[in-house]
């Protein structure tokens, strides 16, 4: 796999945060699901978590914000 570049992720989410708990979150997803035993497979996953935000197949659901000021 070649590596993707920080700014094409970070063009499909709002911020490295984001990212980083989209990709951790989808990469759970798929060793769960996975029924191999194998060491790499954590890698694996989080490869495949970062490879589908990058085509779009997986995007982070944004929270509406209640930083509302109260008068």
């Amino acid at each position: 796999m070649i590596t993707p570049s920080l700014e094409k992720m970070l063009e499909r989410v709002d911020n490295r945060y984001s990212l980083v708990v989209t990709a951790a979150k989808r990469a759970r997803e798929i060793i769960a699901q996975s029924s191999a035993s194998d060491e790499d497979r954590a890698t694996r996953a989080v490869s495949i978590a970062l490879e589908e935000i990058i085509s779009g197949d997986i995007f982070p659901l944004q929270q509406p914000s209640n930083n509302k000021l109260k008068s």
